[in-house]
Protein backbone atom coordinates (compact mmCIF):
# COMPACT_ATOMS: atom_id res chain seq x y z
CA UNK A 1 0.00 0.00 0.00
CA UNK A 2 1.49 3.16 -0.97
CA UNK A 3 2.41 5.77 1.90
CA UNK A 4 -0.45 8.29 2.61
CA UNK A 5 0.25 11.51 4.13
CA UNK A 6 -1.96 12.63 7.60
CA UNK A 7 -3.13 16.65 6.59
CA UNK A 8 -4.82 18.10 9.55
CA UNK A 9 -8.75 18.62 9.04
CA UNK A 10 -9.81 22.05 7.52
CA UNK A 11 -13.21 23.53 7.51
CA UNK A 12 -14.30 25.98 4.71
CA UNK A 13 -15.92 27.63 7.28
CA UNK A 14 -12.72 29.00 8.83
CA UNK A 15 -12.46 30.80 5.15
CA UNK A 16 -15.71 32.81 5.32
CA UNK A 17 -13.55 36.20 7.20
CA UNK A 18 -11.28 35.56 4.32
CA UNK A 19 -13.44 35.12 1.10
CA UNK A 20 -17.11 35.85 1.92
CA UNK A 21 -19.83 33.82 2.52
CA UNK A 22 -20.99 33.45 -0.72
CA UNK A 23 -17.94 32.04 -2.29
CA UNK A 24 -17.72 29.05 0.17
CA UNK A 25 -21.74 28.37 -0.59
CA UNK A 26 -20.72 27.96 -4.30
CA UNK A 27 -18.20 25.50 -3.48
CA UNK A 28 -20.56 23.49 -1.07
CA UNK A 29 -23.03 23.42 -4.17
CA UNK A 30 -20.01 22.20 -6.74
CA UNK A 31 -18.84 19.66 -4.69
CA UNK A 32 -23.14 17.95 -4.18
CA UNK A 33 -22.80 16.06 -7.19
CA UNK A 34 -19.10 14.69 -6.32
CA UNK A 35 -19.76 13.58 -2.69
CA UNK A 36 -18.47 10.01 -2.12
CA UNK A 37 -16.01 10.06 -4.39
CA UNK A 38 -13.01 8.61 -4.16
CA UNK A 39 -10.30 11.22 -4.97
CA UNK A 40 -6.08 10.37 -4.67
CA UNK A 41 -3.76 13.13 -5.10
CA UNK A 42 0.11 11.36 -5.86
CA UNK A 43 3.11 12.89 -5.79
CA UNK A 44 6.87 12.60 -4.85
CA UNK A 45 6.98 13.96 -1.30
CA UNK A 46 4.70 15.27 1.71
CA UNK A 47 7.78 18.67 2.38
CA UNK A 48 9.32 20.60 0.37
CA UNK A 49 7.85 22.95 -2.56
CA UNK A 50 5.05 24.31 -3.93
CA UNK A 51 3.13 20.76 -4.84
CA UNK A 52 3.18 19.92 -0.91
CA UNK A 53 2.16 23.08 0.56
CA UNK A 54 -1.47 22.98 -1.45
CA UNK A 55 -1.97 19.69 -1.02
CA UNK A 56 -1.87 19.90 2.82
CA UNK A 57 -5.02 22.24 2.49
CA UNK A 58 -6.47 21.07 -0.64
CA UNK A 59 -6.88 17.66 0.15
CA UNK A 60 -8.92 18.64 4.01
CA UNK A 61 -10.35 21.05 2.17
CA UNK A 62 -12.08 18.42 -0.39
CA UNK A 63 -12.65 16.16 2.65
CA UNK A 64 -14.78 18.90 4.35
CA UNK A 65 -16.75 18.76 0.87
CA UNK A 66 -17.54 15.09 1.73
CA UNK A 67 -15.14 14.01 -1.10
CA UNK A 68 -13.55 11.10 0.26
CA UNK A 69 -9.90 12.01 -0.67
CA UNK A 70 -6.38 11.00 0.34
CA UNK A 71 -2.83 12.41 -0.63
CA UNK A 72 -0.08 9.74 -0.98
CA UNK A 73 3.74 9.87 -1.71
CA UNK A 74 5.96 7.70 -3.43
CA UNK A 75 8.12 5.11 -2.30
CA UNK A 76 11.68 5.68 -3.71
CA UNK A 77 15.20 6.33 -2.76
CA UNK A 78 18.27 8.81 -3.75
CA UNK A 79 18.90 6.59 -7.14
CA UNK A 80 15.45 7.47 -7.97
CA UNK A 81 14.88 11.42 -6.94
CA UNK A 82 18.37 12.09 -8.42
CA UNK A 83 16.80 10.59 -12.09
CA UNK A 84 13.94 12.61 -11.54
CA UNK A 85 15.51 15.52 -10.78
CA UNK A 86 17.61 15.52 -13.91
CA UNK A 87 14.07 15.05 -15.99
CA UNK A 88 12.53 17.95 -14.03
CA UNK A 89 15.74 20.47 -15.52
CA UNK A 90 15.89 18.56 -18.83
CA UNK A 91 11.97 19.19 -19.17
CA UNK A 92 12.57 22.69 -18.45
CA UNK A 93 15.30 23.00 -21.15
CA UNK A 94 18.54 22.36 -19.44
CA UNK A 95 20.52 20.55 -21.55
CA UNK A 96 21.03 16.57 -19.70
CA UNK A 97 20.43 13.85 -21.27
CA UNK A 98 18.78 10.62 -19.43
CA UNK A 99 21.43 7.57 -20.42
CA UNK A 100 19.90 4.07 -20.19
CA UNK A 101 20.39 3.09 -16.34
CA UNK A 102 18.55 6.10 -15.75
CA UNK A 103 15.30 5.41 -17.05
CA UNK A 104 15.56 1.98 -15.81
CA UNK A 105 15.68 3.36 -12.46
CA UNK A 106 12.82 5.84 -13.52
CA UNK A 107 10.89 2.77 -14.19
CA UNK A 108 12.20 0.40 -11.47
CA UNK A 109 10.52 2.47 -8.96
CA UNK A 110 7.20 3.97 -10.66
CA UNK A 111 6.37 0.26 -11.36
CA UNK A 112 7.05 -0.72 -7.71
CA UNK A 113 4.84 2.19 -6.75
CA UNK A 114 2.54 1.03 -9.47
CA UNK A 115 2.27 -2.60 -7.66
CA UNK A 116 1.26 -0.40 -4.25
CA UNK A 117 -1.13 1.63 -5.87
CA UNK A 118 -2.87 -2.21 -6.79
CA UNK A 119 -3.24 -2.46 -3.53
CA UNK A 120 -5.78 0.75 -2.70
CA UNK A 121 -8.19 -0.41 -4.75
CA UNK A 122 -9.67 1.75 -7.24
CA UNK A 123 -10.57 5.46 -7.18
CA UNK A 124 -12.99 7.82 -9.18
CA UNK A 125 -10.12 10.34 -9.67
CA UNK A 126 -6.20 9.99 -9.66
CA UNK A 127 -4.49 13.25 -10.13
CA UNK A 128 -0.96 12.55 -10.49
CA UNK A 129 1.69 15.41 -9.79
CA UNK A 130 4.50 15.56 -12.25
CA UNK A 131 6.75 13.64 -13.65
CA UNK A 132 8.18 11.70 -10.78
CA UNK A 133 4.84 9.42 -10.66
CA UNK A 134 3.80 9.86 -13.95
CA UNK A 135 4.76 6.04 -15.49
CA UNK A 136 2.50 4.42 -13.19
CA UNK A 137 -1.08 4.36 -15.02
CA UNK A 138 0.93 3.15 -18.16
CA UNK A 139 2.80 0.22 -15.72
CA UNK A 140 -0.88 -0.26 -14.10
CA UNK A 141 -2.30 -0.77 -17.57
CA UNK A 142 0.62 -3.33 -18.63
CA UNK A 143 -0.13 -5.40 -15.30
CA UNK A 144 -3.89 -5.25 -15.22
CA UNK A 145 -4.19 -6.08 -18.74
CA UNK A 146 -7.07 -3.73 -18.81
CA UNK A 147 -7.42 -0.01 -18.43
CA UNK A 148 -7.73 1.16 -15.22
CA UNK A 149 -11.07 2.58 -13.42
CA UNK A 150 -11.62 5.81 -12.93
CA UNK A 151 -10.44 9.58 -14.40
CA UNK A 152 -6.90 9.78 -14.45
CA UNK A 153 -5.11 13.18 -14.37
CA UNK A 154 -1.78 14.41 -14.66
CA UNK A 155 -1.03 17.45 -13.03
CA UNK A 156 2.16 19.52 -14.22
CA UNK A 157 3.34 21.93 -12.73
CA UNK A 158 6.65 22.30 -14.66
CA UNK A 159 6.88 24.60 -17.62
CA UNK A 160 7.08 22.10 -20.72
CA UNK A 161 7.06 24.56 -23.62
CA UNK A 162 10.90 24.06 -24.12
CA UNK A 163 11.77 20.46 -23.39
CA UNK A 164 14.86 18.82 -24.27
CA UNK A 165 13.50 16.07 -27.03
CA UNK A 166 15.13 12.99 -25.63
CA UNK A 167 13.44 13.32 -21.98
CA UNK A 168 10.84 14.56 -23.86
CA UNK A 169 10.51 11.72 -26.24
CA UNK A 170 10.84 9.43 -22.89
CA UNK A 171 7.99 10.67 -21.03
CA UNK A 172 5.55 11.31 -23.51
CA UNK A 173 4.18 7.67 -23.89
CA UNK A 174 3.49 7.11 -20.24
CA UNK A 175 1.69 11.13 -19.89
CA UNK A 176 -0.44 10.62 -23.80
CA UNK A 177 -2.62 8.06 -21.60
CA UNK A 178 -4.24 10.13 -19.19
CA UNK A 179 -7.85 11.10 -19.56
CA UNK A 180 -6.64 14.87 -18.93
CA UNK A 181 -4.28 17.14 -17.82
CA UNK A 182 -3.60 20.32 -15.71
CA UNK A 183 -0.97 22.84 -16.29
CA UNK A 184 -0.37 26.40 -15.00
CA UNK A 185 -0.54 28.07 -18.03
CA UNK A 186 -1.48 27.26 -21.37
CA UNK A 187 1.88 28.53 -22.82
CA UNK A 188 3.03 25.02 -21.15
CA UNK A 189 1.42 22.53 -23.12
CA UNK A 190 3.56 20.52 -25.05
CA UNK A 191 2.26 21.19 -28.53
CA UNK A 192 2.69 17.24 -29.51
CA UNK A 193 0.35 16.00 -26.46
CA UNK A 194 -2.28 13.85 -27.03
CA UNK A 195 -3.93 13.65 -24.07
CA UNK A 196 -7.74 14.37 -25.05
CA UNK A 197 -8.21 17.36 -22.08
CA UNK A 198 -6.11 19.75 -21.06
CA UNK A 199 -6.94 22.62 -18.66
CA UNK A 200 -5.01 25.50 -17.65
CA UNK A 201 -4.77 26.54 -13.79
CA UNK A 202 -2.61 28.13 -11.58
CA UNK A 203 -2.46 26.99 -8.19
CA UNK A 204 -3.16 28.51 -5.19
CA UNK A 205 -1.90 29.49 -1.55
CA UNK A 206 -3.63 29.26 1.38
CA UNK A 207 -3.96 32.08 3.40
CA UNK A 208 -4.46 30.29 6.90
CA UNK A 209 -1.40 28.45 7.08
CA UNK A 210 1.16 29.09 9.45
CA UNK A 211 3.44 30.85 6.77
CA UNK A 212 0.58 33.27 5.80
CA UNK A 213 -1.10 33.78 8.70
CA UNK A 214 -0.59 37.78 10.11
CA UNK A 215 1.84 37.47 12.77
CA UNK A 216 2.17 40.38 15.46
CA UNK A 217 4.57 42.93 15.52
CA UNK A 218 6.24 41.70 18.45
CA UNK A 219 6.86 38.02 16.78
CA UNK A 220 8.23 39.55 13.75
CA UNK A 221 10.48 41.51 15.38
CA UNK A 222 12.15 38.32 17.71
CA UNK A 223 12.07 36.15 14.93
CA UNK A 224 14.43 38.72 12.98
CA UNK A 225 17.06 39.52 15.74
CA UNK A 226 16.83 35.21 16.11
CA UNK A 227 18.71 35.55 12.89
CA UNK A 228 20.99 38.29 13.33
CA UNK A 229 19.06 41.06 11.03
CA UNK A 230 18.73 44.36 12.13
CA UNK A 231 14.73 45.30 12.26
CA UNK A 232 15.63 48.87 12.18
CA UNK A 233 17.52 48.44 9.17
CA UNK A 234 15.99 47.71 5.15
CA UNK A 235 16.13 44.42 4.21
CA UNK A 236 15.26 42.32 1.09
CA UNK A 237 14.26 38.80 1.15
CA UNK A 238 14.36 35.86 -0.77
CA UNK A 239 12.96 32.20 -0.18
CA UNK A 240 12.80 29.26 -2.87
CA UNK A 241 14.28 26.23 -3.47
CA UNK A 242 18.18 26.00 -3.83
CA UNK A 243 18.42 24.97 -7.16
CA UNK A 244 19.95 26.28 -10.66
CA UNK A 245 16.38 27.65 -11.96
CA UNK A 246 16.07 30.01 -8.43
CA UNK A 247 19.66 32.21 -9.44
CA UNK A 248 20.35 33.02 -5.59
CA UNK A 249 24.03 33.87 -6.84
CA UNK A 250 22.46 36.59 -9.59
CA UNK A 251 20.65 38.24 -6.36
CA UNK A 252 23.84 38.35 -4.74
CA UNK A 253 25.47 40.47 -7.40
CA UNK A 254 22.53 43.02 -7.80
CA UNK A 255 22.79 43.67 -4.17
CA UNK A 256 26.48 44.01 -4.25
CA UNK A 257 25.34 47.19 -7.00
CA UNK A 258 22.52 47.99 -4.29
CA UNK A 259 24.92 48.74 -1.71
CA UNK A 260 26.71 51.80 -3.07
CA UNK A 261 23.33 53.37 -2.81
CA UNK A 262 22.35 51.92 0.19
CA UNK A 263 25.07 51.07 2.46
CA UNK A 264 22.44 50.34 5.49
CA UNK A 265 20.26 47.49 3.42
CA UNK A 266 20.57 43.68 4.17
CA UNK A 267 19.92 40.90 2.18
CA UNK A 268 17.67 37.98 3.86
CA UNK A 269 18.32 34.42 1.72
CA UNK A 270 16.16 31.91 2.72
CA UNK A 271 15.63 28.20 1.16
CA UNK A 272 15.77 24.67 1.38
CA UNK A 273 15.13 21.62 -0.59
CA UNK A 274 12.28 18.90 -0.70
CA UNK A 275 12.79 14.84 -0.20
CA UNK A 276 12.87 14.54 -4.01
CA UNK A 277 15.61 16.91 -4.31
CA UNK A 278 19.07 15.49 -4.17
CA UNK A 279 20.67 19.03 -5.50
CA UNK A 280 19.70 21.18 -3.29
CA UNK A 281 22.71 21.19 -0.52
CA UNK A 282 25.40 21.88 -3.32
CA UNK A 283 23.39 24.51 -4.59
CA UNK A 284 22.84 26.25 -0.76
CA UNK A 285 26.79 25.87 -0.73
CA UNK A 286 27.71 27.50 -3.54
CA UNK A 287 25.19 30.26 -3.14
CA UNK A 288 27.32 30.31 0.58
CA UNK A 289 30.69 30.78 -1.35
CA UNK A 290 29.42 33.36 -3.50
CA UNK A 291 28.33 35.40 -1.05
CA UNK A 292 31.88 35.43 1.11
CA UNK A 293 32.77 39.29 1.71
CA UNK A 294 29.77 40.89 0.04
CA UNK A 295 28.47 42.68 2.95
CA UNK A 296 25.43 41.86 5.07
CA UNK A 297 24.20 38.82 3.95
CA UNK A 298 22.56 35.96 6.10
CA UNK A 299 21.86 32.79 4.10
CA UNK A 300 19.28 30.49 5.88
CA UNK A 301 18.97 26.84 5.26
CA UNK A 302 15.51 25.45 6.02
CA UNK A 303 16.51 22.44 8.05
CA UNK A 304 18.09 24.66 10.33
CA UNK A 305 15.25 25.75 12.09
CA UNK A 306 13.93 27.80 9.64
CA UNK A 307 10.68 27.11 9.19
CA UNK A 308 6.85 28.58 8.14
CA UNK A 309 6.59 31.35 11.00
CA UNK A 310 10.01 32.25 10.17
CA UNK A 311 9.59 32.92 6.33
CA UNK A 312 6.14 34.66 7.16
CA UNK A 313 8.08 36.72 9.20
CA UNK A 314 10.58 37.40 6.76
CA UNK A 315 7.89 38.32 3.97
CA UNK A 316 5.76 40.62 6.59
CA UNK A 317 9.14 42.69 7.61
CA UNK A 318 10.87 43.32 4.18
CA UNK A 319 11.07 46.14 2.17
CA UNK A 320 11.09 44.51 -1.10
CA UNK A 321 10.65 40.76 -1.73
CA UNK A 322 12.33 39.73 -5.03
CA UNK A 323 12.48 36.45 -7.13
CA UNK A 324 15.32 35.85 -9.30
CA UNK A 325 13.91 32.98 -11.87
CA UNK A 326 15.47 31.59 -14.42
CA UNK A 327 12.35 29.14 -14.89
CA UNK A 328 9.45 29.15 -12.81
CA UNK A 329 5.98 27.23 -13.32
CA UNK A 330 4.43 29.43 -11.31
CA UNK A 331 6.10 30.51 -7.93
CA UNK A 332 4.16 30.66 -4.81
CA UNK A 333 6.54 32.41 -3.03
CA UNK A 334 5.31 35.48 -5.22
CA UNK A 335 1.89 35.20 -4.00
CA UNK A 336 2.50 34.44 -0.68
CA UNK A 337 4.74 37.64 -0.79
CA UNK A 338 1.83 39.92 -2.48
CA UNK A 339 -0.61 38.31 0.34
CA UNK A 340 1.26 39.95 3.25
CA UNK A 341 1.17 43.52 1.56
CA UNK A 342 5.25 43.58 0.38
CA UNK A 343 6.74 44.98 -2.63
CA UNK A 344 7.73 42.25 -5.10
CA UNK A 345 10.53 42.64 -8.04
CA UNK A 346 10.40 39.45 -9.87
CA UNK A 347 11.48 37.90 -13.04
CA UNK A 348 9.46 38.68 -15.99
CA UNK A 349 9.34 34.74 -16.57
CA UNK A 350 6.75 31.63 -16.05
CA UNK A 351 3.85 31.85 -13.92
CA UNK A 352 5.09 35.13 -11.84
CA UNK A 353 3.94 36.95 -14.91
CA UNK A 354 0.03 35.76 -13.80
CA UNK A 355 0.38 37.62 -10.51
CA UNK A 356 2.58 40.37 -11.27
CA UNK A 357 0.79 43.06 -13.25
CA UNK A 358 3.46 45.64 -13.80
CA UNK A 359 4.50 48.81 -11.82
CA UNK A 360 0.69 48.09 -10.45
CA UNK A 361 1.49 44.82 -8.17
CA UNK A 362 4.89 44.44 -8.36
CA UNK A 363 7.67 44.91 -10.81
CA UNK A 364 8.55 42.41 -13.83
CA UNK A 365 12.09 42.64 -14.91
CA UNK A 366 14.73 41.52 -16.92
CA UNK A 367 18.45 43.11 -17.30
CA UNK A 368 20.30 43.95 -14.47
CA UNK A 369 19.82 47.42 -14.72
CA UNK A 370 15.97 47.03 -14.48
CA UNK A 371 16.88 45.01 -11.29
CA UNK A 372 18.85 47.45 -9.53
CA UNK A 373 16.46 50.56 -10.90
CA UNK A 374 13.12 48.70 -9.26
CA UNK A 375 14.41 48.14 -6.10
CA UNK A 376 16.36 51.68 -5.91
CA UNK A 377 12.67 52.95 -6.49
CA UNK A 378 11.30 50.99 -3.65
CA UNK A 379 14.05 51.30 -1.32
CA UNK A 380 13.54 55.34 -1.42
CA UNK A 381 9.72 55.66 -1.56
CA UNK A 382 8.13 53.39 0.94
CA UNK A 383 4.57 55.07 -0.31
CA UNK A 384 4.77 53.70 -3.32
CA UNK A 385 6.00 50.56 -2.23
CA UNK A 386 3.03 50.45 0.13
CA UNK A 387 0.38 51.29 -2.98
CA UNK A 388 2.08 48.40 -4.89
CA UNK A 389 1.82 45.73 -1.94
CA UNK A 390 -2.14 46.89 -1.21
CA UNK A 391 -2.69 46.37 -5.13
CA UNK A 392 -0.93 42.98 -4.86
CA UNK A 393 -2.87 41.92 -1.82
CA UNK A 394 -6.26 42.66 -3.43
CA UNK A 395 -4.84 40.55 -6.59
CA UNK A 396 -4.09 37.53 -4.51
CA UNK A 397 -7.77 37.54 -2.72
CA UNK A 398 -9.36 37.62 -5.96
CA UNK A 399 -7.87 35.20 -8.21
CA UNK A 400 -4.71 33.36 -6.21
CA UNK A 401 -6.04 32.06 -2.91
CA UNK A 402 -6.97 28.11 -2.19
CA UNK A 403 -10.59 28.52 -2.60
CA UNK A 404 -10.57 29.49 -6.32
CA UNK A 405 -7.60 26.42 -6.77
CA UNK A 406 -10.29 24.40 -5.02
CA UNK A 407 -13.30 25.22 -7.26
CA UNK A 408 -11.55 24.79 -10.43
CA UNK A 409 -10.71 21.10 -9.27
CA UNK A 410 -14.29 20.47 -8.65
CA UNK A 411 -15.30 22.11 -11.93
CA UNK A 412 -12.82 19.98 -13.73
CA UNK A 413 -13.94 16.71 -12.13
CA UNK A 414 -17.72 17.57 -12.91
CA UNK A 415 -16.70 18.22 -16.59
CA UNK A 416 -14.77 15.05 -16.91
CA UNK A 417 -17.34 12.91 -15.04
CA UNK A 418 -20.05 14.53 -17.62
CA UNK A 419 -18.03 13.74 -20.88
CA UNK A 420 -17.77 9.85 -19.49
CA UNK A 421 -21.43 9.59 -18.76
CA UNK A 422 -21.94 11.09 -22.25
CA UNK A 423 -19.32 9.41 -23.98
Amino acid sequence: MTECVLAHRRSLSEYISIVGEECIQELRELAKPLRGARVLHLNATAAGGGVAETLKALVPLMCDLELNAEWCILHGADEFYKVTKTMHNGLQGMPVRLKSHMKETWLKYNSLNADLLNSNGTYDFVVVHDPQPAGVLRLLRQRNGHRNPGIWIWRCHLDLSTPRPGIWRFLKPYVDIYDAAIFTKRQYFPKDFRVPRCFEVPPGIDPLSIKNRLLDNGEVHNILLRYGVDPGRPFIFKVSRFDPWKDFCGVIDIYDLLRKEFPEVQLVLAGGGAGDDPEAWSWYQRTAAHAQGKGDIHILWGQNGVGSPELNAFQQAASVVVQKSIREGFGLVVAEALWKGCPVVASDVGGIALQIIHRETGYLVRSVNEWVEAITYLLRDSEAAGRLGSAGRRLVQEKFLITRYLGDYLRIFQTLSTEVKNA
